[in-house]
């Protein structure tokens, strides 16, 4: 049954079962021994409904006739508060950049509370960009049309490509301008607010533990660790110390898990504090991310992190296990014992490292991953790849284009994966020595393929549902924001098309598909971001 708008109730869990701040106003400060602060969104002045997600808006039960309402504007651009809302920001801390940050919290985010979804699993909705909450710091809790296009559709991308990720609801302009300066350079310049509205089953972070540790406030963090198992992991039973252990070895499972997707589709975070790792093993917190082009495990999407790399491509699945450390630090003196955390640790590398192999015999199109042999056939790949500004994502659909009952020449081989080199226009222009050890490395894979039991059919099925044909990649989102910067919203509502079939063919959208194009590549937006939204 679709729900009216009017009669949107929402619940509040979160906010009955724990302790929150005893101050309701938006100013920046300290809190302490809470785990919230009730805060109203701020209005705006003239909000317009730029985009919705049929599919979250369907979960939620919101048809199509409701999204178009002054109901379904006001309530999901912070104009109206909806029944049963109480507004609230949440707080937590986090280590930004290897370096604890202290409190840091929802600066600009805004939950409304929760709602059944038609599977009967509730659902926090969260506004990014309504305005300013104690959290803010010296902020205005506001969010720019551009870094809130990008976040809109790289929550829907995701999770079309099967990532685990939030969702986004909808997109919706302020009417009301806003100062940045994009580029931490003095240059700020007013633009165009924009709201998102956030959907997932829960959004505390590592360091909503993390900052109740840190201030010895022991009772809140075990009310916490409580809440988190009692409405997320009510399957591993009633809390105690052996479920607190189960609870801190699932959460490294599936962050492991999310790691593993991360590096299949090439995706690069650019921020993964600990305030932005999710317990459920979600992606979270759309900020400077970016898809790898040409392949290079030091890139990162990040200005910030331009010089360090801590939060590059090849970093994730370290970093990943450094943020589980943080996490295991801040719930020791809860749990009381560390034996099983660490061990939990310890499995996060053999876990992921399994992962990893059938990862990779899957976007290779192995039957299985046959140990050294695979191994180093995997790695002398990235190698190669390394050598030449190879397209990661273009170069594994074109290898499913080899079939191992034909006989290639060399050029032959290179005019296959062709389409996946930068600034290549003919196969000559590829140096002699990288292009002679590419083929030697697809005449070994064509070895490989042709001493196994799958069929070349199968082989290719499962390497193009492993290896995505269309990723949502920054320049791409950068004309998208561009059109929508003078009023033309048309590329979103495209993208968001486009990327619900980001397996299949879709030979009507090949463009979409195809290498970053040069004028992209040194483009403000279409390589590098910064923090700044």
């Amino acid at each position: 049954m679709e729900i009216r708008i009017k009669q949107l109730k929402f619940k509040n869990h979160f906010v009955s079962c724990l302790p929150g701040d005893e101050q309701k106003n938006g100013y920046p400060r300290q809190v302490h021994d809470a785990c919230y602060s009730f805060v109203d969104p701020t209005k705006t002045s003239d909000p317009s409904l730029v985009c919705v997600s049929q599919d979250v808006a369907n979960v939620l039960n919101i048809s199509s006739d409701n999204q178009q309402s002054s109901d379904f504007l006001n309530i999901f651009s912070g104009n109206q508060i909806a029944s049963g809302s109480k507004p609230y920001a949440m707080c937590y801390g986090g280590h930004q950049f290897g370096h604890w940050a202290g409190q840091l919290g929802d600066g600009r985010a805004i939950n409304l509370g929760e709602l059944s979804d038609r599977f009967g699993n509730n659902q926090t909705l969260q506004l990014k960009g309504a305005g300013l909450t104690p959290y803010s710091r010296t902020a205005d809790g506001l969010a720019v049309l551009r870094s809130s296009v990008r976040e809109f559709l790289c929550s829907e991308a995701m999770h079309y490509l099967g990532v685990p990720t939030t969702r986004a609801l909808s997109l919706i302009l302020t009417g009301d301008d806003v100062m940045r300066d994009m580029f931490y350079d003095g240059n700020a310049q007013l633009e165009k607010g924009a709201i998102v509205c956030r959907v997932s089953p829960s959004f505390l972070r590592f360091g909503s533990f993390q900052i109740h540790a840190s201030r010895n406030e022991t009772e809140t963090l075990t009310k916490l660790m409580n809440y988190s198992i009692n409405n997320n992991f009510p399957h591993l039973g009633s809390p105690c110390v052996e479920v607190y252990e189960k609870w801190f070895d699932e959460i490294c499972q599936s962050t492991a898990k999310l790691i593993i997707h991360w590096m299949r589709v090439g995706f690069v975070h650019g921020v993964m504090n600990t305030d932005n790792m999710s317990i459920l093993g979600e992606t979270i917190d759309y900020g400077p991310y970016g898809w790898l082009e040409g392949y290079d495990p030091e890139w990162t999407p990040n200005t910030t992190d331009a010089q360090g790399k801590r939060y590059c491509f090849g970093n994730q699945p370290q970093i990943a296990q450094w943020n589980l450390f943080q996490l295991a630090n801040a719930i020791a003196p809860v749990v009381g014992r560390v034996d099983a955390l660490e061990a939990s640790l310890a499995s996060f590398s053999d876990t992921y490292s399994e992962l990893s192999k059938s990862m990779y015999a899957n976007k290779l199109g192995l039957d299985e991953h046959n140990g050294e042999e695979d191994q180093k056939l995997i790695e002398e790949l990235f190698k190669v790849l390394q050598l030449a500004d190879v397209d990661m994502t273009i170069f594994f659909r074109c290898l499913a284009k080899i079939n191992h009952l034909e006989s290639y020449a060399d050029y032959d081989f290179i005019q296959i994966i062709k389409p996946a080199y930068y600034q290549v226009k003919e196969i000559e222009d590829i140096d002699n020595k990288n292009r002679k050890r590419m083929v030697n490395w697809l005449r070994e894979y064509l070895t490989r393929i042709g001493g196994q039991k799958l069929e070349d059919t199968d082989r290719v099925k499962k390497m193009n549902k492993t290896n995505p044909k269309f990723v949502l990649r920054n320049y791409l989102a950068q004309v998208a924001i561009d059109k929508a910067n003078e009023g033309d919203f048309s590329e979103i509502e495209k993208l968001l098309e486009i990327m619900k079939e980001p397996y299949d063919e879709q030979p009507e959208y090949q463009a979409y598909a195809e290498k970053r194009p040069e004028w992209a590549k040194n483009k403000a937006g279409c390589s590098m971001l910064s923090c700044s939204s």
